[in-house]
């Protein structure tokens, strides 16, 4: 893969309200999308696909269908029965929307030159602690013990390299259009408080591929400018550039899966790297279509609500709001719950606009 140039910040232009209101859509769409059947060990490729078939919804073109099998039934999310193709009435509360309305937050209280520090203060103040888990749960305990970051992440925190950054990564990279760099650097700062190596990776990729989205001329090339941004050698950098090479020699969606399952085997399913993996298939193979986009990387499994969510923010970027088909964002009725204090049931369109006054802000 040949890195190509970043493309000129997009700082203004009719469409960027469009775009950014796209990817608040795309990421809370696609959160919804994967939710019920996230749990990678139990939800696997090959499981999902029998649950669509038995209910006559392979290929997925939307939200997920009832379960028809009682053990389908059994091990799905608890949430399911709102986050389903006709019980949907707004989006579910969720700690991968969550992180995105704090960081939101985050860089309205703080701007964007915010510390770490001040990362870690808010989770204190906004964000409950039942409402964390892995790396993240273990960094909000260390900070209540009054540890600071890097400390913060490092103690006590066998989830380093998982994908809790990665998630909270979107709200850079849409403060930055067409900023892959500046996007990063938002992204690396917060990170920091819970993760190290590739977990924090993770998060300036995902950042970097969102604010590349804005301007990249196709969904590979901003897959690209995510990778300008991190070390060339780092796993998660090459897992990234053998599945776009797959991708390129012509390999089937199922065939690309299947060999990076093999070559990540043993990591986990809430690993930064096989998630990236599955990512990165779901934007190529979907080829800027974003209903293609978002179910191929739901299928992919292991965290198919982050990996959903993600997938979601790049193809609304891309996308616009406008271009995003109704049956995907009509039954969100413009509204966000939320655990973070004083968001619960924020409109979705209101995020967007104080997300838009945000990227101005950006020096």
């Amino acid at each position: 893969m040949t890195l190509q140039p970043a493309p000129a910040p997009q700082r203004t232009g009719p469409d960027l309200a469009d775009r950014v209101h796209g990817g608040w859509l795309g990421r809370i769409a696609g959160n919804m999308l994967g939710k019920p059947v996230e749990q990678g060990e139990v939800w696997t490729r090959d499981r999902i696909d029998r649950y669509l078939r038995r209910a006559g919804a392979l290929p997925l073109t939307g939200y997920l269908p009832e379960p028809v099998d009682p053990a389908d039934r059994a091990v799905l999310r608890p949430e399911w029965r709102a986050c389903v193709r006709g019980r949907i009435q707004g989006s579910c509360r969720d700690d991968d929307v969550d992180y995105t309305v704090l960081g939101l937050d985050l860089l309205e209280t703080h701007g964007p030159g915010f510390s770490t520090e001040q990362v870690g203060d808010l989770w204190l103040l906004r964000l409950p602690y039942l409402q964390t888990f892995t790396a993240e749960r273990a960094a909000y305990r260390n900070l209540v013990a009054g540890l600071r970051p890097p400390l913060t992440a490092t103690y006590h925190n066998p989830y380093q390299e998982w994908i809790g950054a990665l998630i909270r990564a979107d709200i850079h990279g849409w403060v930055c259009p067409g900023d892959p760099v500046r996007a990063a650097g938002l992204a690396r700062r917060d990170a920091v408080l819970s993760h190290t190596g590739n977990g924090v990776y993770g998060a300036m990729w995902a950042a970097a591929l969102i604010a590349a989205a804005f301007t990249a001329p196709t969904v590979r090339d901003a897959v690209e400018g995510g990778l300008g941004v991190i070390p060339a050698g780092c796993r998660l950098a090459r897992t990234v550039r053998r599945v776009a090479a797959l991708h390129e020699s012509g390999m089937p969606w199922e065939q690309t899966l299947a060999t990076l399952s093999e070559e990540t085997a043993g990591l986990g399913w809430i690993h930064t790297v096989p998630n990236a993996a599955v990512l990165t298939a779901g934007l190529l193979y979907g080829d800027d279509d974003f209903t293609r986009t978002l179910t191929l990387t739901v299928r992919g499994g292991l965290d198919t609500d982050s990996n959903g969510a993600t997938a979601g923010s790049v193809a609304g970027v891309r996308t616009g709001a406008a271009g995003i088909p109704a049956p995907w964002t009509e039954p969100l009725r413009d509204t966000v719950r939320s655990a973070v204090s004083g968001f619960d049931g924020v409109r979705i369109s209101a995020l967007a606009e104080r997300t838009l006054r945000l990227v101005t802000a950006v020096p």
